[in-house]
């Protein structure tokens, strides 16, 4: 018997990124001057985030997220990645070297903040 038969075979999808996250005091018109510069309008708007359209499906879309002050530093831009099984990428970020931050929910929405080893933030949520 071929030992690969007992494997199960994963699908062959990586995770992706599903938005480069901005942070903004005033996330409205941070939003316009960025949908008006790069020609890509809102797609979605909810309790204090702004995506905008990507150029093409499946690129990732730039978001807006409002915060009450500005953020400290150069981390002002997060990653968001989605996953077909969002657990399973948590634990093998921080089988790497990633650390829990929080867990956030709207409605049915959940996404976690991790930090990579140097301590950049990104989100993980289901695709």
């Amino acid at each position: 018997m071929d030992t690969e038969e007992l494997v199960p075979v994963a699908p062959n999808r990586s995770p992706r990124i599903a938005s480069i996250m901005v942070n903004a005091t005033d996330a409205a018109s941070l939003s316009a001057f960025w949908s008006e510069l790069m020609n890509m309008p809102v797609a979605a708007e909810h309790e204090g985030f702004i995506w905008l359209r990507p150029v093409e499906p499946g690129l990732p879309q730039l978001a807006f997220q409002q915060v009450d002050k500005p953020t400290d530093g150069r981390r002002r831009l997060h990653l968001d990645l989605h996953d077909a099984d969002p657990s399973a990428l948590r634990r093998k970020a921080e089988e790497l070297g990633a650390t829990f931050v929080e867990g956030h929910d709207i409605g049915d929405f959940h996404w976690d903040v991790m930090q990579d080893p140097e301590g950049n933030e990104f989100c993980i949520a289901q695709e």
